[in-house]
């Protein structure tokens, strides 16, 4: 038992103790308790904690060692601080070898857990449940927050990677091709080291370990309240590609409501967690809701890239489906932010999906990256968002055909390429506008865009109620109009767009309550 309690995972929090009945629903809430670890424990987890901050601080400080070893000429360390700089991965992540200095003293905290009457009823239930599989020993075991890599997996792919749109081609002649791909050959080098450097880190910065480390007292507490207030149930899954993908399901079906027999799937932004991502949203409206988060984010592991995350949704409907017993249409897909990536595909690969709301997102990556970086950076920027970071958002919702609802924020300081009070630079103007283009073709003429356009400048109420209003629109007339799908009239145009789209007058970050959550528009 000493030796298993040394070698045994890190407990963190126990939600109920394992003899404790479960509570039925929300009012009968159960409290839970941090571990309290013994002072050899404590000391030895505080040692391995700052010798992890300092790995981690040694990689983001090592392109200014780069730059001195290149200076003083060490071939040999610029090398290997060059792999490991570009190429992280081929180095241990989860014991670095600066902690091999510590090693001697991993007896003391397992002595300590010895000691611990909470640890030795954790680590017997650990190795029961490794033993015997049943659903009374995993309830047991989710009684405890510990070490989510050691956690027993419910569903995983073993299917080949999905696929993802492709940007298309430029065709060229043989002998033009080759000379041309020799000549962007530096360009491919630069975009690539970009993109699996700082380019990545930019763009998904929820995936940096020291941000983490920052936001894990707010994550444990996020997380112990879902599976303690909610009931929350914590699950591993192995996409297609190998990742661990962490996610968190409350099951409102039992409750009663029409709302909690709808499966919310939630897409989280490029620093959001499920823990205290958009998740709450839908979950204080009486929903049914899986959260899951990003490769790279929590407990899940990998990089977010697109094809990456395209394989995390994946696995995350999957589970939904057979596991959970959701059917398509009983599921709607909510993302904000950089999640209409992966809502988005979401859509298009499962068109049987009920709806899909997309929240504070943006058509296409390219101009928002065009806006932070240096004009004399566009074709590099440009070449490395569309092979490595190609977030097509628009593109995908296009090939879905189902409800659609845009939620746009009129502050919003992110997706817009000039600034917050310019409300037309915002990113999802053209997201609505290529999707009722797509949609409507017939009636988003020329007249139709310069009126949605208009539309579209308003930044509060009063103004698009006034462009609402000018034109006398008539909801029953409007869709018997569009059910016939003939226009004759230009009513249709701001009608249309208040359809698929409702302002919130709000910034990017403000977490969206639940009364502004709505099921979309259905024709």
């Amino acid at each position: 038992m000493l030796l298993r309690c040394i070698l045994g995972p890190h407990l963190q929090r126990i939600h109920r103790s394992p003899d404790q009945s479960r509570p039925e629903g929300r009012g009968g809430r159960r409290q839970g308790w941090t571990y309290q670890p013994r002072s050899l424990e404590k000391h030895t987890d505080s040692i391995i904690g700052w010798a992890s901050a300092l790995w981690s601080l040694s990689y983001y400080s090592s392109p200014l060692l780069i730059c001195y070893l290149y200076r003083k000429g060490r071939i040999l360390y610029l090398s290997l601080l060059l792999l490991y700089f570009f190429f992280p991965s081929s180095f241990p992540s989860s014991l670095p070898p600066s902690l091999s200095l510590f090693l001697p003293s991993f007896s003391p905290p397992g002595w300590g857990r010895w000691k611990n009457s909470e640890y030795l009823q954790f680590i017997s239930i650990l190795e029961e449940t490794k033993k015997n599989h049943t659903p009374a020993t995993k309830k047991n075991l989710r009684c405890y927050d510990f070490d989510f890599s050691l956690s027993s997996i419910l569903l995983k792919l073993s299917k080949a990677g999905v696929s993802l749109l492709k940007p298309e081609p430029r065709l060229r002649g043989a002998a033009d091709s080759v000379l041309n791909s020799v000549r962007t050959l530096p360009c491919h080098i630069i975009s690539f080291l970009i993109a699996h450097s700082f380019g990545r880190r930019m763009l998904y910065p929820g995936s940096v370990g020291l941000l983490q480390k920052a936001m894990r007292p707010m994550l444990l507490q996020g997380q112990a309240r879902l599976i303690e207030e909610f009931d929350g149930q914590r699950n591993k899954l192995v996409a297609c590609d190998g990742n661990d993908i962490d996610t968190m399901f409350v099951d409102r079906r039992r409750d009663g409501g029409q709302n909690g027999q709808t499966l919310v799937i939630c897409c989280e932004g490029n620093a959001g967690f499920y823990e205290v991502g958009c998740m709450n949203t839908p979950l204080e409206g009486g929903y049914s809701v899986l959260g899951w988060n990003h490769p790279g984010f929590g407990g899940s592991t990998g990089v977010p890239f697109p094809q990456n995350e395209a394989n995390a949704m994946d696995v995350v409907i999957q589970f939904a489906i057979h596991k959970l017993g959701f059917q398509l249409t009983d599921i709607v897909v909510y993302a904000w932010s950089i999640g209409g990536f992966t809502a988005s595909w979401a859509v298009m690969s499962y068109p049987e999906i009920q709806s899909v709301v997309l929240d504070a997102s943006f058509d296409d990556l390219l101009p928002l990256a065009l806006k932070v970086m240096p004009d004399s950076w566009r074709p590099l920027v440009q070449h490395t968002v569309r092979q490595y970071m190609n977030l097509n958002n628009a593109e995908q919702l296009l090939k879905y055909q189902g409800p659609v609802l845009l939620i746009r924020r009129t502050r919003d300081e992110i997706i817009t390429t000039t600034g917050p009070e310019d409300v037309m630079s915002n990113r999802g103007n053209d997201l609505l506008l290529k999707l009722l283009q797509f949609r409507y073709p017939k009636i988003m003429t020329d007249e139709g865009v310069r009126v949605v356009r208009q539309w579209l400048g308003s930044s509060n109420p009063l103004e698009e109620a006034s462009v609402y209003s000018g034109y006398e629109v008539d909801d029953d007339w409007c869709v018997s109009v569009l059910q016939s799908y003939q226009a004759d009239r230009d009513v249709l145009f701001p009608w249309s767009a208040r359809k698929y789209m409702r302002n919130f007058e709000t910034t990017h970050c403000t977490p969206l309550p639940a009364s502004e959550f709505h099921s979309p528009w259905r024709l």
